[in-house]
């Protein structure tokens, strides 16, 4: 992340340097604008499930019927995914390198190489397969629809229990699908963006720095408004 002024400053360089370069330069520049841009509404992107809570009695106490929603994101997993399968791709090339095995290291070669079609293509299947790995350990439906269950909440329309934990299921897959979808392109994006511009100034900015620098970004963001917010909530209780 430290790298980003520097690369933005190469990237100006070299567009002064070399003006058959200034459209390449356009080009990656207005992708990398895009793309930050798309990772902040994917990451702050939610499903909102309207729950209904039923009218009941505590004591002398009458609640009414109450209204409220579950939020599911849309990217559930984060950077995770992406960290996760470049891990798994590494693992051949240091396998490789530790056994001596001719057959991994051709393997490692030829087949995942960086950049390469099996690569690219093993890269995504694996995001996605994280990304519905890591959705399963944050959210559980089962659970979920019994708790909603024992709140006295249930969604309109569909039955407590079975029915709602499907239902939940249903949408948290289409959820994790779009999410996965999005961090593959976001991952493969920018050395596919490079290759077909010849510009590298952006070679260290990778889609986990992206990820993660936006995901600070956001996270510093709220709890400014946060502070904010008590401070004035703490000046008009002092009056």
């Amino acid at each position: 992340m430290a790298n980003l002024p520097r690369s933005l400053g190469n990237t100006l360089a070299l567009a002064q340097q070399d003006t058959s370069r200034v459209a390449g330069v356009v080009v990656l520049l207005l992708v990398f604008l895009v793309t930050i841009v798309g990772i902040v509404f994917v990451q702050e992107g939610t499903r909102r499930i309207p729950i209904v809570y039923a009218k009941r009695q505590v004591g002398r106490k009458l609640y009414r019927e109450q209204s409220s929603y579950l939020p599911l994101r849309l990217n559930q997993g984060g950077v995770m995914p992406i960290i996760f399968a470049s891990s798994v791709l590494i693992l051949p090339s240091f396998l490789a390198q530790v056994s001596g095995v001719p057959l991994l290291d051709r393997i490692a070669g030829q087949y995942l190489a960086p950049n390469s079609w099996g690569y690219v293509a093993l890269y995504l299947v694996l995001i996605v397969a994280f990304s519905f790995f890591y959705s399963s350990l944050v959210i559980d439906p089962v659970d979920l629809a019994q708790n909603l269950k024992k709140g006295g909440a249930s969604i309109p329309g569909i039955r407590p229990g079975t029915a709602t934990s499907k239902y939940i299921s249903a949408i948290l897959s289409r959820l994790t699908f779009l999410g996965a979808v999005f961090l593959g392109v976001v991952a493969v994006l920018p050395s596919a963006v490079e290759r077909a511009t010849g510009v590298t100034t952006f070679s260290g900015i990778g889609a986990t720095s992206l990820l993660i620098l936006v995901g600070v970004a956001i996270e510093t963001s709220k709890q400014i408004q946060t502070y904010v917010i008590s401070q004035r909530y703490e000046g008009m209780v002092k009056q």
